[in-house]
């Protein structure tokens, strides 16, 4: 039954004239060519196949980190009559690939549509419901001593905000990364491929470009800029994660409770990464504005700047209730930064943070490949 399902997406998606069917007539080409096999890993898994239908499409194009390269290297982008242009068509299989296995799908492409719409409208939302619940409740004007948060929202009741949001977020991201990786799923797990695969997502291996030299931007010019943001971003989001775990433990290991001094462990990791969430953000819209329309898809850029504008926000808002949260102002300050993150996780699995982990889905795929004996001609059933 799910073979005959899979069956039947493949040829409504192959009737509907879809990005995938034109990534797939390029890479026919890129495989006659072989011109950039040494470049990234997208090149020699491509090797590997004789066909390409829409599932191998999507893994392949997950597993494209848009560097740029052989777009330049390409004697036959346009405007050559080819019009073999990889970047572009495989970001537009990417943006197919989120919509398709997300859950629920409506706001999915809503979010892909409309994101910086979607993504600011849902964060001032609950920016507005939490200060009326300050103003009903009388927090709003409280005399605050030490900036406890606590008493504006009790640790109860932020718990409870942020468990369910947290919950659905990683349930609905579960669901696309499921789907995802059973249309692609082939051959056995081994340790070897798991920590090969860990290790190309976390150094972001695929970012160095053909020759490791970086990526493309506006032109053929070689730049780490956009590997270094995005290292700022990744590892100043696992710091503020590790901030609150490590305030999590705190709180109900040790008995330690809130707020904590400025010299304290969950304090320096979270300003750390907040740092970090300042500066990739930052530089990584600077280059998505400046970025040429040939290297991605363009109507992508409202989903990818949502993502990056509210990681921003929230890091700025949660500096600035750090220097002042021991003022009257703290409890404002304290709802517009909470709902920027409560936004921020609602949208998360729309967005572009969920493409990290289709893209570590996809590196573990492409490991587990390169280990198998007789790897050629996948796709070809």
């Amino acid at each position: 039954m799910q073979q005959l399902k899979s069956l039947i997406d493949e040829a409504a998606v192959l009737a509907s004239g879809a990005p995938e069917v034109e990534a797939s007539r390029m890479l026919q080409i890129c495989n006659a060519c072989r011109y950039c096999e040494g470049f990234c890993a997208v090149f020699p898994a491509m090797t590997r196949r004789i066909d390409f239908n829409p599932a191998e499409m999507r893994y392949l194009a997950n597993l494209c980190h848009n560097c740029g390269a052989c777009l330049h290297a390409c004697q036959y982008a346009p405007p050559h009559e080819f019009g073999v242009n990889i970047p572009k068509v495989m970001a537009q299989v990417r943006g197919e690939t989120y919509t398709s296995y997300a859950w629920p799908k409506l706001m999915a492409s809503a979010y892909r549509n409309n994101g910086i719409t979607v993504a600011l409208a849902t964060s001032l939302s609950l920016i507005g419901f939490l200060l009326i619940t300050q103003f009903l409740n009388g927090s709003l004007s409280t005399t605050l001593n030490n900036g406890n948060f606590y008493a504006v929202y009790s640790h109860n009741t932020l718990a409870l905000l942020f468990g369910a949001v947290f919950l659905f977020a990683i349930f609905a991201l579960a669901v696309g990364l499921t789907r995802f990786w059973t249309s692609i799923a082939t051959g056995n797990y081994s340790s070897a491929a798991t920590t090969e695969a860990v290790h190309d997502a976390l150094t972001l291996k695929y970012l160095g470009g053909g020759h490791g030299e970086g990526c493309n931007n506006e032109d053929d010019r070689f730049s780490l800029w956009r590997k270094r943001f995005h290292h700022f971003t990744f590892y100043g989001f696992l710091l503020c994660f590790a901030a609150t775990s490590v305030a999590t433990l705190y709180h109900y290991l040790l008995g330690l409770q809130a707020p904590y001094a400025l010299t304290s462990l969950p304090v320096i990791l979270g300003t750390l990464g907040g740092i970090g969430l300042l500066v990739g953000p930052a530089g990584l819209l600077y280059l998505n504005i400046m970025r040429s329309a040939e290297h991605g898809d363009r109507s992508q850029r409202p989903m990818d700047r949502a993502f990056i504008i509210l990681l921003f926000l929230i890091s700025l808002s949660g500096l600035i209730l750090l220097a002042y949260r021991e003022t009257a102002s703290m409890p404002v300050l304290l709802s517009i930064h909470l709902g920027f993150v409560m936004g921020f996780f609602l949208t998360m699995p729309y967005g572009k943070f969920g493409h990290g982990f289709y893209r570590l889905l996809a590196l573990l795929k492409n490991s587990i490949e390169k280990r198998q004996k007789n790897s050629m001609l996948f796709g070809s059933d």
